[in-house]
């Protein structure tokens, strides 16, 4: 098994197309994290239109200012939460959510560019586009579901539905897996599409870890949006409790009820941890190439790291900067995972 690099028969690679790709990957989850702190702050609400061109510059003026803050000043959040706001403070997380914006801005240029230059230049033939393709409408469908999310905010509650949210997260998460895949696919090599590779175990393992994974971030984003850390700050007790009572007396619970979700969420990431040192022994005991176990042992590393983490989140009582590295952690858990599966498909297919 020597071999690491998929045939490459009808599929170009280029140096410079990957590069892009793994920097575009990097900035759309930077802007994931970057989010985070948006919502950490109570600043996703403050600017209620969505105004792709015009919304670029903000506020110039005092009176220009004064509009702004009007028109936050009839929402929800105001009304029951921020009634006492003054207009220097709504400046703070207008800021925030304005700089949110133009971070996808710059993303959405980032891949726009490229794309068509690379176009234009014949590196990426028109016979190829459609990764490319899928890409760009991943991104703009990740947009629209930010705005449908915020929109939820704006009508009759002072929050994001965390629904919405979390579909906004996924999303995310599957712009920068499509982008990971296509530039490691530069790196290493495209499969020959004319052969179907039988799954092996490690293969079918990873998938399913990365079918967890996405489980348990989903259960995050549910949490983040129903601010379900704040239940409890303590661990491994619950509310004093192992099992609280009435956990799941509904099935709407798994989905609405704040303690519910949190007590999944903290619980289902355990499952993460004894699911890595499974893999890591298939690994070994089929004697795959040493870069694949020397990552998986950083990935067992990540994955450590990312447990203590949320206990440090739940003991802190969802402290900012905990909270942030926790859902960055995530990002580089599940960009290892895309790295695996990649690399076991690329194996499977010799």
């Amino acid at each position: 098994m020597s071999k690491t690099h998929w045939k490459n028969t009808n599929t170009s690679q280029n140096t410079a197309v990957m590069k892009w790709l793994f920097t575009f990957a990097f900035v759309v989850a930077f802007l994931v994290v970057f989010g985070g702190y948006v919502r950490l702050t109570r600043s996703g609400l403050s600017i209620v239109e969505w105004n792709p061109v015009s919304g670029t510059v903000p506020p110039i003026g005092q009176q220009a200012w004064v509009d702004e803050f009007a028109k936050y000043q009839r929402t929800p959040e105001f009304i029951k939460i921020n009634s006492g706001m003054t207009l220097e403070e709504y400046k703070f997380i207008f800021y925030m959510e304005w700089f949110h914006r133009f971070i996808a801005r710059f993303a959405g240029l980032l891949y726009a560019i490229p794309v068509f230059y690379f176009l234009f230049k014949k590196t990426i033939p028109w016979k190829e586009f459609g990764i490319y393709f899928a890409i760009g409408m991943l991104f703009i469908g990740q947009a629209f579901m930010g705005w449908y999310m915020v929109y939820s905010g704006l009508i009759d509650r002072p929050s994001v539905s965390h629904i919405r949210l979390t579909l906004h997260l996924l999303l995310a998460l599957s712009l920068i897996a499509l982008a990971l895949w296509t530039a490691l696919g530069h790196k290493f090599g495209f499969p020959d599409m004319s052969k179907k590779a039988k799954w092996s175990l490690p293969s079918k393992l990873t998938a399913w870890s990365i079918g967890l994974l996405l489980l348990q971030i989903s259960y995050g984003g549910f949490t983040a949006g129903l601010k379900a850390g704040h239940v409890s700050d303590t661990w491994p007790l619950m509310m004093g409790k192992w099992i609280p009572p009435n956990l799941f007396n509904s099935w709407i619970n798994i989905f609405e009820t704040p303690q519910t979700i949190v007590f999944i969420h903290r619980w289902l990431a355990w499952l993460g941890l004894i699911a890595v040192p499974v893999v890591y022994y298939f690994i070994k005991k089929q004697n795959y190439p040493q870069d694949i176990q020397t990552g998986l042992i950083w990935l067992i590393d990540v994955v450590v790291l990312q447990i203590t983490l949320g206990i440090l989140t739940i003991i802190s009582y969802v402290n900012i900067v905990i909270a942030l590295i926790h859902q960055a952690n995530a990002i580089v858990l599940f960009a290892l995972a895309i790295y695996f599966i990649h690399r076991f498909r690329a194996l499977d297919a010799k």
